[in-house]
């Protein structure tokens, strides 16, 4: 693919893109994704908002006080001035941000791309050691961190200049900002230079660093968002993604800026809490991943959830069991959806009537979506095989030969094994690693999850096989009950028999182990593979029963 030519200085993201060899087929079938040349998303979310719908908009809310439009484009100004006038920061520099998700964060996200730089954004829980592997690989000029933050980051990075924001010292950005005029003239960057560095949550190994351009970004508010959200300037978003998550950048920055809307910030946001300022505030658009949602219902919270008019499901597979609850409890039908940081955010999904429960979707349009064999040969509808998507957006590893595994024949493999129905739907089996051979036959680990919701005294779950001398592998079933209820033998045996009769019982978990919790990502998603370190031999692992 041939790219226009880059207004960056530093030229690092460019030398660092995969071969173009190694390149997804990208497509921009649809007439809105046809961007022009020389285009700045963070202009194009904030500006352009403000031409088409006003500066005294409300923008970004919080609990400790809410932007509009015209205040957020005049601090995101400011910190590019700071950047770029204080620190030297040239078009291609890596930015890194590190905070949890508040107004700031987001003045610093667009100021750093309307100056051209890249941003690189952290989860604010990682501790000293995974920064130093971001930094490693990254290789960021410059820090902006919440100064309640800042610790790790120095300990891990300690030869990176930090700004901290939010506090009241001196040196403090939003010091520093106040001081400088509120306008700012936007790098003309390439559609097609890099905006920002994503890094995957890391599930096992080593993270890996995404790549995605200027058009990607516009590109998800654009297809997602536009085509099934269809979100208009009065809706109210929120969420408990982080907004270095991509899932959380896209629901609670891209989208609701993209459409003139605003969203609704919360650095903490317990079930109790995410749902009381739902209710108070008016909101419209809610992300956050199944858990989320069985603990909202779960806690009473029903009620204060009837205003919402999208709630979008992604991070984890959502249950048929947790969408018919959710449902049955408040009347709104979560919007799931499969995205992957590689993609930037959701390329399978359906909404309003198009849903079908316990289904992913269909490919969202512009993106097309197939199920392949080992071979890379498509496979008849109803058979399982790996998951393959390509579209506007697409994996660009930084500097990583695992992007010869996550990108073949011009298909994007996202590691997960679906099968496709003769409606062109799309139905979750397991992760690729995930699925289970236990005496020849082939079992999703999620299947049996989705079983053991059913029950009314499991509140959580996650599946995994384990070694076996006689079948192979046997399923093993990690459990957390609901309060009162006791992990005893007689209810391991309890739910191993109500699975037998939810499916096929050649399916049931043939050894069940009661946690007080499961192991998460900081983004929430299951760590399936530590449960299987747990059982490596001669490894009792923390997690043992």
């Amino acid at each position: 693919m041939q790219l226009s030519p880059s207004a960056h200085a530093d030229t690092f993201c460019r030398d660092n893109l995969p071969p173009p060899g190694q390149w997804p087929d990208f497509s921009f079938s649809l007439p809105e994704l046809r961007y022009p040349e020389r285009v700045n998303c963070a202009e194009e979310l904030l500006d352009t908002a403000i031409k088409r719908h006003g500066a005294d908009r409300p923008c970004v809310l919080s609990p400790s006080g809410d932007w509009t439009y015209g205040d957020v484009l005049t601090v995101a100004s400011q910190v590019a001035r700071v950047l770029t006038e204080d620190f030297g920061i040239v078009p291609g520099n890596r930015v890194l941000l590190r905070g949890p998700n508040n107004p700031w964060l987001v003045a610093c996200w667009l100021g750093v791309v309307k100056a051209g730089a890249v941003t690189v954004s952290t989860m604010p829980l990682l501790r000293a050691t995974e920064l130093a592997t971001i930094g490693e690989i990254a290789k960021p000029t410059l820090a902006l961190c919440d100064h309640r933050f800042t610790w790790d980051l120095t300990a891990g990075l300690p030869d990176l200049p930090v700004v901290p924001y939010g506090g009241d010292q001196p040196g403090d950005l939003t010091s520093l900002a106040g001081q400088k005029p509120g306008d700012f003239a936007s790098v003309a960057t390439a559609a097609d230079d890099v905006a920002m560095i994503a890094f995957t949550s890391g599930t096992t190994g080593r993270p890996k660093a995404t790549m995605h351009f200027h058009r990607d970004v516009l590109a998800i508010g654009d297809t997602f968002s536009a085509r099934l959200l269809r979100p208009t300037p009065d809706d109210v978003f929120t969420g408990t993604p982080p907004l270095a998550f991509t899932y959380g950048l896209g629901g609670l920055l891209v989208f609701p800026l993209r459409a003139g809307a605003s969203t609704l910030l919360l650095e903490k946001a317990a079930p109790e809490e995410l749902a009381a300022q739902i209710a108070e505030r008016g909101v419209t658009a809610c992300s956050t991943a199944p858990t989320g949602y069985r603990a909202m219902i779960a806690s009473g919270c029903a009620e204060q959830l009837r205003g919402l008019r999208l709630a979008v499901s992604a991070g984890e597979h959502l249950p048929a069991s947790t969408w018919q609850a959710f449902y049955e409890a408040t009347g709104v039908p979560i919007i799931d959806g499969i995205g992957s940081t590689e993609m930037l955010h959701i390329f399978i999904s359906a909404a309003g009537h198009d849903i079908v429960p316990g289904a992913t979707g269909k490919a969202v349009p512009g993106y097309e979506a197939a199920i392949l064999d080992d071979d890379g040969k498509p496979v008849p509808d109803g058979t399982i095989g790996r998951l393959a998507v390509k579209g506007p957006t697409g994996c660009r590893y930084l500097a990583d030969d695992r992007q010869r595994s996550y990108v073949r024949d011009g298909w994007n493999l996202t590691g997960d094994s679906y099968l496709r129905d003769a409606d062109g739907y799309f139905w979750y089996q397991a992760r690729v690693d995930d699925i289970i051979i236990s005496a020849g036959y082939n079992i999703a680990g999620p299947e049996i999850e989705e079983a053991l919701l059913l029950h009314p005294d499991v509140a959580e779950c996650g599946v995994v096989g384990v070694p076996d001398e006689t079948r192979g592998q046997i399923v093993k079933a990690y459990v957390v009950l609901r309060s009162g209820a006791e992990g005893t033998d007689a209810m391991a045996a309890r739910l191993q028999e109500f699975v037998k009769q939810q499916i096929a019982p050649y399916k049931y978990p043939r050894a069940v182990v009661f946690l007080p919790a499961l192991p998460r990502t900081t983004t929430g998603k299951l760590q399936r593979f530590r449960l299987r370190e747990a059982e490596a031999p001669g490894n009792p692992g923390p997690l043992a029963g």
